[in-house]
C-alpha cells in the first residue's frame, strides 16, 4: 500500500465540491498524496479548471449550484474518456445513477467521506494504472516511481516532454494518440506546428533505443505491440 500511495505523487487532482468546509477537508487530505491539488466550488468552475490544468483525477460532488457534477462530467466526456473520475454521492442521489451509467465513472464514494474511504476509493479508481513499471518492449521499461526509462537495465536519458509522451502513449494504448491530444497535453497553452511535432517525433525516435510507435496518417500515433 505504501508503494501505491507513493505513486500518487506523480499525479494531479481536481476536487469539485460546493460546501466549503467539506472541500477544504478533502483538499487538505489530498495534498498529502498528490503532486498538485486544484479546487472548484461548482461544475462550471470545475470544467474551466479541468480545461486549464488537465488533472489526472477528478473528484466531484453531484449536487452543486451553477452546474452540477453530472453536467460537468458530461462535458468532459464529450472528448475525454480517459481522465479518472470519482463521484461523491449519498444514498439520496440514487436517482442520478442512470445519468451516470454511461459516463465511465471509475469509482463512487459514499457520504460522509473520511480519510480512509477517500484513499480507498482513490486506490480502487486508479486500479492497474498505479503499477510502478510500464513495459514497452522485452528489454525496455518505464519506471513511474523514478520517472525514468530503462533499456537492458541501463538509464535512457530523456527530456521531460519525452517522458510525458511515453505516459500519454501508454494511457492511449488501446487507440490512437491524436495530434489534438498531443498538442493539448504536451504543448499545453502553446500552439503546436506540424514542423515542431515532426522535429519532436524525429528526436524522440533517435533517443529511444526501440521503435515503439507508428504513425497513423492525418490522425496521430499508435503504440506498437512489441
Amino acid at each position: 500500500m505504501e508503494d501505491l500511495i507513493k505513486q500518487l505523487q506523480n499525479y494531479t487532482v481536481l476536487c469539485v465540491e460546493d460546501e466549503e468546509g467539506i472541500r477544504k477537508r478533502l483538499v487538505n487530505t489530498l495534498k498529502y498524496y498528490f503532486k498538485d491539488v486544484y479546487e472548484a466550488n461548482n461544475g462550471e468552475d470545475g470544467f474551466d479548471m479541468y480545461q486549464e490544468y488537465k488533472p489526472s483525477l477528478i473528484i466531484s460532488d453531484i449536487e452543486m449550484p451553477n452546474q452540477n457534477g453530472i453536467s460537468m462530467i458530461e462535458q468532459i466526456r464529450e472528448n475525454d474518456f480517459d481522465t479518472i473520475v470519482i463521484m461523491i454521492t449519498a444514498y439520496s442521489n440514487e436517482e442520478y445513477l442512470l445519468e451516470l451509467i454511461n459516463l465511465n465513472i471509475n469509482q463512487y464514494i459514499l457520504k460522509p467521506v473520511n480519510s480512509d474511504s477517500l484513499l480507498s476509493g482513490i486506490i480502487k479508481a486508479f486500479g492497474n494504472s498505479l503499477n510502478e513499471v510500464i513495459n514497452f518492449s522485452e528489454n525496455m521499461f518505464f519506471d513511474k516511481t523514478q520517472m525514468e526509462l530503462f533499456y537492458k537495465n541501463e538509464l535512457v536519458p530523456l527530456r521531460k516532454r519525452d517522458k510525458e509522451f511515453l505516459l500519454l502513449l501508454h494511457k492511449n494504448r488501446n487507440g490512437v494518440l491524436t495530434y489534438d491530444l498531443i498538442e493539448e497535453y504536451l504543448w499545453r497553452d502553446k500552439s503546436m506546428s506540424l514542423s515542431a511535432l515532426k522535429t519532436f517525433i524525429k528526436e524522440f525516435r533517435q533517443r529511444i533505443p526501440v521503435d515503439i510507435i507508428t504513425n497513423v496518417p492525418q490522425i496521430g500515433y499508435k503504440l506498437l505491440n512489441l
